[in-house]
């Protein structure tokens, strides 16, 4: 069976770390800190570009040279308010430190220098509603296509209420044939709340080759190769995921699965 869902290694400290080595593909990596008021970490970029993204706390950041000040306002990431983020380019290494407790990502993927560091957010970024009736969500872009800001990455936030679907109606963007369809390498970092609840998340191909229906519990990782990949908040769970993505192209294209087309049509 694939290794698609993982689960935190712990509660403290680097708590994830998936790579294009570890996942099998080539372009997506994530981590993500679980960092104490007053402790600091830090990381050489290397040939890749990354983007911080504050999921909950705040902390002082270095980074490509210059002092980006205190980061974070949200203390609990189902705010919903606009997250505070910043991106560094191939080459650079950046410094975090605490200032209260704080969930910190790593969102990266390979970098061609195209960009400068900045920062993202909360200023420019507002949550805005996608979907109709039980599939209607809630969106924080961070850096998507709109967003001129990355060589290779996409990052968004999606909030979806308890008993809502979300990356639905099912669609995959896993073939390089712009302006059909785009490759893009994905992962999600599923939130709960409340944190014991849990979540549904399928990952499927046309041919059934690939099919697996994963439960996912308040900070699990699921990787998505290929295939579509909805997910379902069961009611009395409201789900949030921070979605990560990268190909050959910057651009999100993709397909529907065929037993869905009919319903992207009617809602469009």
């Amino acid at each position: 069976m694939p290794d698609l869902l993982r689960k935190p290694f712990g509660a403290h400290g680097k708590v994830h770390e998936i790579t294009p080595e570890n996942a099998g593909w080539r372009y997506v990596g994530f981590s993500l800190y679980r960092l104490r008021k007053g402790e600091a970490v830090g990381e050489a970029t290397r040939d890749r570009e990354v983007i911080l993204v504050m999921v909950e706390g705040k902390a002082a950041f270095t980074g490509a040279g210059k002092d980006w000040g205190v980061l974070g306002a949200r203390m609990d990431v189902f705010e919903r308010t606009p997250p505070h983020c910043l991106y560094l380019p191939n080459g650079t290494e950046w410094e975090a430190k605490a200032e209260t407790d704080c969930v910190l990502a790593v969102c990266s993927a390979p970098g061609k220098g195209g960009h400068e560091a900045r920062r993202i957010g909360p200023d420019g970024i507002t949550l805005t509603e996608r979907g109709k009736g039980t599939n209607t969500r809630h969106i924080n872009n961070i850096a998507m296509e709109a967003e001129d800001y990355a060589d290779s990455l996409l990052v968004t936030e999606v909030f979806t209420p308890a008993g809502h679907w979300s990356s639905y109606p099912s669609h995959r963007h896993d073939e390089d044939d712009f302006p059909r369809i785009t490759y893009l390498e994905e992962t999600y970092y599923h939130r709960l709340n409340p944190a014991s609840g849990f979540g549904v998340q399928r990952v499927y191909t046309d041919d059934g080759r690939l099919d697996e229906t994963m439960a996912v519990a308040d900070g699990d990782v699921v990787l998505v190769p290929r295939g579509h990949h909805p997910c379902g908040a069961p009611y009395g769970f409201e789900m949030y995921y921070l979605n990560v993505m990268a190909g050959p192209l910057r651009k999100w294209r993709f397909v529907p699965a065929p037993e869905v087309d009919w319903i992207m049509e009617r809602d469009s």
